[in-house]
């Protein structure tokens, strides 16, 4: 039947047969049909529903509509309280939104007193804002302590979602889903049209919600448990239903930026020493190795895949928290989140990929993670997906061995020694893990490898604070994909260490 897909890819995923993992079952199912039910009809685009005076709406202007805290739904009901993004600006489509309230499900409509138009925004009261509706949703909490209730969940365009956790600010993004992202046909964009909330008790310490998915291509049915936290968790479940083959399907991608940082071979003229959301890709991978990436700005696009079978994890990491390594007190990069993806369930093969693009600056998002299995995702098959997704403060609990904490590079090349001055010379150190209880005159050693052949010049260096250095060169006129850990007795005491280095940059 149209819709449906064997058993065989199901079970792959660890999901065949398997029962709701949340209450209000019977509400997900009827999404779920709905899904279904538009993926087996043509596609129909959103039809135009905005004013000519919302749809014209500038940057600055669209931010000085806000949401009146006063009039938050559950505020006096629930730990949970719900706030909702005015539409106009680039966000041109409103969303459906609805209350699930015991046996009955109400919607919320669009209301302009919950909103108030300042600056620019005030010629909008004489306007007909019929049609309006919302662009999206914030979620607020008593995150950080009981007196005030902390934003810690948005959702607002297309299917992204931010999320944060205590003491954190926002930073990067998490996506529905990614599709055809860097190939050679145009990125899809999926985008939620349609979001039920469970309403939430009075002692409530999760917020469940649901939301249909649709797109040229693929629709879906979502189900979200938001638990905020120290490390705030989003447990999502969501059955795909494809209406075209998909050639690329990136699951659970996280959007981040990354202009530069102490890795990169070249920083801007900038008082910061460091510009960026995150600055490395970490893997769990199925065989139990922690890999580290180091991200980079680079000249021209780059994708990366890595291979795994099984995977335990990958997410964006923010390592650097230490504000002396940003010096910015408006953006306070020092608390941008980390973000881990767990998969709950087998993922079978495929890999994490990459994307890194140029970006002049850090007003751009420039980095891609995503999953891409091997198994595609043809017209008519479905799929079910289930992972945690969790904000931290810079690693997983469960990753106990020594991590890289600075990666630098620079030109080899001393006086007039030419063959030095054509090799690239890295340094890489790390900490923690059994490294930060050896001695100084400990045996470690350095595994590396390098696509241009044999590393040059490889050492192991004990530094002050219980922090070892990976030193070495390569060929500066090649591409090298470099991969390195520290062994002590034959063992990693380390995650292994990854960097591709490019000649043009």
């Amino acid at each position: 039947m149209k819709g449906r897909i064997g058993a065989r890819w199901l079970v792959g995923l660890g999901l065949a047969h398997a029962p709701l993992a949340f209450g209000q079952g019977a509400y997900f199912d009827e999404v779920i049909a709905r899904a279904e039910s538009l993926a087996n009809a043509p596609y129909q685009a959103p039809e135009p529903a905005l004013s000519k005076a919302l749809q014209e709406l500038d940057y600055d202007a669209y931010r000085q509509i806000r949401f009146d805290p006063e009039r938050a739904y559950w505020r006096d009901e629930s730990p949970f309280s719900l706030q909702l993004f005015h539409s106009g600006f680039l966000f041109q489509t409103p969303v459906t939104l609805n209350v699930i309230d015991g046996e009955r499900v109400e919607p919320l409509p669009f209301k302009r007193d919950d909103f108030s138009y300042d600056g620019e925004a005030q010629a909008l009261t004489d306007s007909d804002l019929a049609g309006s509706g919302h662009a999206g949703f914030r979620v607020h909490f008593p995150l950080n302590n009981e007196a005030y209730h902390d934003e810690v969940a948005a959702f607002l365009g297309a299917s992204y979602f931010r999320l944060v956790g205590r003491d954190q600010i926002y930073g990067l993004s998490a996506r529905g889903l990614a599709l055809n992202t860097a190939t050679d046909q145009a990125e899809e964009f999926p985008a939620f049209r349609e979001f039920w909330f469970v309403k939430p008790g009075d002692d409530a310490q999760a917020l469940t919600f649901m939301a249909l998915l649709d797109s040229p291509s693929v629709s879906g049915a979502y189900r979200f448990t938001l638990t905020p936290s120290e490390q705030t968790a989003l447990e999502v479940e969501a059955r795909l239903f494809a209406r075209e083959n998909i050639d690329k399907l990136g699951i659970a991608p996280l959007t981040s930026m990354f202009a530069y940082s102490e890795s990169s071979a070249e920083a801007p003229d900038d008082f910061r020493p460091q510009v960026h959301d995150s600055d490395g890709l970490l893997m769990h991978t199925g065989q139990s190795e922690w890999i580290w990436r180091a991200l980079s700005n680079p000249e021209a696009p780059r994708v990366s895949a890595f291979r795994d079978e099984r995977p335990r994890g990958f997410g964006l990491m923010q390592r650097e928290r230490a504000f002396e390594h940003y010096l910015d007190m408006e953006a306070l990069y020092h608390r941008r989140p980390s973000q881990w993806v767990e998969p709950l369930g087998d993922w079978g093969a495929g890999h994490v990929e990459l994307v890194e693009l140029p970006t002049p600056d850090e007003t751009h998002d420039n980095i891609v993670a995503y999953w891409v299995s091997d198994t595609p995702l043809a017209a008519g098959d479905s799929l079910d997906l289930h992972y945690r997704t969790t904000t931290l403060g810079a690693t997983p609990d469960d990753h106990t061995l020594a991590r890289a904490v600075r990666t630098r590079q620079g030109r080899a090349g001393i006086t007039n020694d030419a063959a030095s001055r054509a090799q690239r010379q890295f340094i890489v150190d790390f900490e923690g893990g059994e490294l930060s209880r050896l001695d100084g005159d400990a045996p470690v050693t350095l595994a590396i490898e390098t696509t241009t052949g044999e590393a040059l010049e490889p050492h192991v260096l004990a530094l002050p604070d219980n922090q070892w250095r990976a030193s070495f060169r390569v060929p500066s006129d090649n591409v090298a994909d470099i991969r390195l850990h520290l062994e002590l007795g034959g063992e990693p005491v380390s995650e292994t260490w990854n960097y591709v280095w490019y000649p043009d940059v």
